[in-house]
């Protein structure tokens, strides 16, 4: 059933090239904060090496992940088998919230697709790699991607996404700021710089 590594293996970096989506899950210290599960999918997530990986994140409702990470770090990506054999895998580690402009967003961002609206890279370091058998999972057919994000970004100028990104991307739901908050707007966002 359930096995325990310390990196991800050939075998798991197989299984994880043929996934169509994957969820992100994170959570403030605060035990009255919101716990975030967020589901991804488009070609957005990359492995750097066995103990490291990065998804490209996109301009969306909220931006739950990227505070509780600058708060604490913790992450946990999930892929489960919707064909094929059954299995789901649990990367648990350590975050990061890399902003454009960056010495490490220049390193990563030619990795993906140029998707409209990417905000920010999200890197773990992978700490442990948790799989499970998934028999309860239920079979799904994959159909096509939504064009529904990316018609909805491009419709908008520069301007009309930054005033969207400072009214849903600069604090979380429970006030911790985020990087890109900070970053761009620093009087709404929090005092210090990303």
């Amino acid at each position: 059933m359930g096995q325990l590594f310390s990196e991800l293996r050939p075998e798991h970096e197989t299984f994880i090239k043929k996934q169509r989506m994957f969820f992100v899950a994170s959570a403030p210290m605060d035990t009255d904060g919101h716990v975030n599960l967020s589901p991804k999918g488009y070609d957005s997530f990359r492995i750097i090496s066995p103990n490291e990986v990065a998804y490209l994140d996109l301009t969306g409702s909220g931006n739950e992940t990227s505070a509780h990470l600058q708060e604490n770090g913790r992450i946990t990506i999930m892929f489960c088998a919707f064909e094929g054999p059954p299995l789901i895998m649990r990367l648990f580690g350590k975050g990061t919230v890399i902003l454009p402009d960056t010495p490490r967003w220049d390193e990563l961002v030619n990795d993906f697709p140029l998707l409209p609206g990417a905000r920010q890279i999200i890197t773990v370091n992978i700490q442990e790699v948790k799989t499970s058998c998934g028999w309860a999972i239920p079979f799904y057919s994959y159909s096509k991607e939504r064009e529904t994000l990316q018609k909805w970004t491009l419709a908008k100028d520069e301007q009309e996404l930054l005033a969207y990104q400072k009214e849903n991307n600069v604090v979380s739901m429970d006030g911790l700021p985020t990087p890109l908050g900070q970053k761009l707007f620093p009087a709404v966002g929090g005092d210090n710089e990303a």
